[in-house]
Parts: C-alpha cells; sequence; structure tokens
C-alpha cells in the first residue's frame, strides 16, 4: 500500500466517508441527527442573522449598562419599532392585498384576452405544435386541471400546512431566547472553542474564528442595510411611476435583494408584471425604475456600506449561485455566498498554517544539518 501524507489524507477521507455511508444504513442513529439539525437549523440561523444585527448596538450600550440590561432595552426597542410598522404600515398592506386579491379576475381575463390575441400569431401556433398542441384551448385546459389539483392538493395537506404554521411559531417563539444568550455570552464561544486546539495553534485558531466573524458579519450587516435602502428607492421609484400595490411589490423587492445578482431582477418581475397589466408602457417604466435604482446602488450605497471586504470576484459569485440554486434551491442563493467567505477564510489559514509548518520543518532540519557538519 501507498505511503506518505498526501496518501495518509486520502485514506482518512475514503475513512471518513466509509463510516458516513455506513451510518446512513442504520436509521436509529441517523434519523434523530437528521431531525436535530432540521429542527435547529431555521431558529439558529435566524437568531445568528439577527446576533450581528443587534450586536453593535449591544456593544454600544454595553459601555454605559449591563450587558443583559442592554439586551433587553434593545428588545423593547425592537418591539416598539415592530408595533409601530404594523400599526401605521399594516393597514396599507392589508388594504394592497384585499385590492390586489379583488383584482385577481381581472388579471386573468386580460391575461386571457392576450393569449387569444396572442395566439393569432404564426410563431404562436408554431409553438403550440412543437409542444404537441393543436389548439390554445387544449393548453388551457391542461393548465386549468394542474390548477385544479394543486388547489385540491392544498387542501387535501391542511394538517401539513397547520403543522408548519405551528412549527413556524414554535420557532419565532424560540429565537428571543436564542438570541439573548448569543448576544450575552457570545464572546465565550471562541474561547470553548480554542480549547479543543494545542497550545501551539491556539494563536492561528483565534485569526481563523475572528477572520470568519468579520467576513459574515460585514456581509449580513451590510447585505441588510442595502436591502432596505434598495426597497425604499423602489418604493420612491413606484409611487413616482404611479404602479399599483407598490408598497407590497417594493417589500418582495427588499426581501430578494439579499440574493446576489438574481436576486434584485426577481424582485423587480412581479412589478413588471403587474406593471403590463396596469399599462404597457408601465411596465417598462418598472424596468427603467429597477436598473436606476441598481445602478445607484451599485455605484453609491454597496460601495459605502458592503465596501470591497469579501474580495470574491463576481463571476465565482454567479457559479456559487447556479451551483448553490440546483442542490438547496431559493436557501442556497441565499447562503452561498456567505458560506464561501467563511470556507475562504478557513482554506486560506488551514494552507497558511501546513506552509508555516513546512518552513519550521525545513528551518529545524537545515539548523539540525548545520550542527551535524560543525
Amino acid at each position: 500500500m501507498p505511503k506518505g501524507k498526501y496518501f495518509n489524507i486520502g485514506y482518512g477521507i475514503l475513512l471518513a466517508f466509509l463510516i458516513i455511508f455506513l451510518g446512513t444504513l442504520i436509521d436509529f442513529i441517523f434519523a434523530p441527527i437528521v431531525i436535530l439539525v432540521s429542527t435547529l437549523f431555521a431558529p439558529i440561523l435566524i437568531a445568528g442573522v439577527l446576533f450581528y444585527i443587534f450586536r453593535p448596538i449591544v456593544n454600544l450600550l454595553s459601555k454605559k449598562l449591563p450587558r443583559g440590561l442592554s439586551i433587553l432595552i434593545l428588545y423593547l426597542v425592537f418591539a416598539g419599532i415592530l408595533t409601530g410598522l404594523v400599526y401605521f404600515v399594516g393597514p396599507i398592506i392589508q388594504n394592497q392585498v384585499a385590492s390586489l386579491i379583488e383584482g385577481i379576475p381581472t388579471f386573468v381575463d386580460e391575461a386571457q384576452q392576450l393569449l387569444n390575441t396572442v395566439s393569432q400569431q404564426p410563431w404562436f401556433q408554431s409553438a403550440l405544435d412543437q409542444a404537441g398542441y393543436s389548439s390554445l384551448d387544449g393548453l388551457l385546459s391542461d393548465l386549468s386541471t394542474y390548477l385544479t389539483d394543486f388547489i385540491s392538493g392544498i387542501g387535501g395537506n391542511i394538517i401539513g400546512i397547520i403543522t408548519s404554521i405551528a412549527g413556524a411559531l414554535v420557532v419565532a417563539v424560540v429565537i428571543p431566547f436564542v438570541l439573548y444568550y448569543m448576544l450575552k455570552e457570545g464572546k465565550g464561544a471562541p474561547a470553548m472553542i480554542l480549547k479543543l486546539l494545542p497550545k501551539k495553534q491556539e494563536e492561528e485558531g483565534f485569526r481563523i474564528l475572528r477572520d470568519m466573524d468579520r467576513a459574515l458579519g460585514s456581509y449580513i450587516v451590510g447585505q441588510v442595510l442595502v436591502s432596505i435602502c434598495v426597497g425604499i428607492l423602489i418604493y420612491i421609484g413606484y409611487i413616482i411611476i404611479g404602479l399599483e400595490y407598490a408598497l407590497i411589490l417594493a417589500l418582495i423587492a427588499m426581501v430578494t435583494n439579499v440574493i446576489p445578482f438574481v436576486g434584485p431582477w426577481i424582485g423587480t418581475f412581479p412589478g413588471f408584471i403587474v406593471g403590463l397589466f396596469q399599462d404597457p408602457l408601465m411596465g417598462l417604466l418598472v424596468i427603467v425604475v429597477a436598473v436606476a435604482v441598481q445602478m445607484v446602488e451599485s455605484n453609491l450605497i454597496s460601495p459605502q456600506i458592503m465596501g470591497k471586504r469579501l474580495h470574491i470576484h463576481p463571476v465565482t459569485i454567479i457559479l456559487l449561485l447556479l451551483v448553490a440554486s440546483e442542490f438547496a434551491g431559493l436557501l442556497g442563493l441565499i447562503l452561498a455566498v456567505p458560506a464561501y467567505a467563511v470556507g475562504k477564510v478557513i482554506v486560506t489559514h488551514t494552507f497558511r498554517l501546513i506552509k508555516l509548518r513546512n518552513r519550521k520543518a525545513s528551518m529545524e532540519e537545515y539548523e539540525a544539518q548545520q550542527g551535524i557538519k560543525n
């Protein structure tokens, strides 16, 4: 059997994969682990994001007040802001949602008229023939059947929907407690991790944890601030052009903006569709607003808030998003960039540590040889 440093690493990796594979064949071992991870993933992820957002404020308040009291004050302020948003913005959102639901039949009629107009075009009939439909009625019939089955599936899975809602409520209750202890005792976590390392590697381990913390913190806080700014600018733009349901559509654009590159255009699509039904020119104006806001965001907002802290090439981000979307869908799109940033920090420091070790070993060997010669 071949021997050597790299062969030993390869044997270790193969052994780890073999153990994992054999473990997956034993349900009573891996099933509880999967349930534990899936249960804790959502509250820890959300609490982690809020931790990086709230930590600077807590650190500032804790200079004058006890840390626990600072966290409670922050909770009260945050609860007051949420209450104010619900009180003042909630009715507007409710009215726009109700108006949107009432306008769905009109949208459906307009869409059908548009399809009837388009169906008279030769290229559309050619596309129907290639899809295996002899007429537009066949396509509409299949779409109607699909929607009916989809709605029936929702009705049949009502217990699953109720369970999901209950799970979301439990997560919402658990998050404040998890976040409180993360904010209060977060500084102790790195020390606990460093205790697991040998004394000689504690300094390098501290650098890895510090750089990981900086990479995640700068990305999360920056991305949230940029998304809020984009949502406000989009809302102002939609109000100026007179787009209906401006607040809801701006909120959608703000949420999807957390996904790099593709997120802003995903958030623009609903506004574009609503604009087309309102007026074909309005759809074009929605695109103009989106392009203008993206220019402001990329040239003014992001450089000031985000800077160049992650040092990730745009092509790398695009490739990451393509791969992550295939593996984990929307969640993969959101987590791909920060996960890559953390992985990059770990790999960079690992290679640095290996180089230092090799250099130290070479120096010791050289000094030993010189001692023998002398």
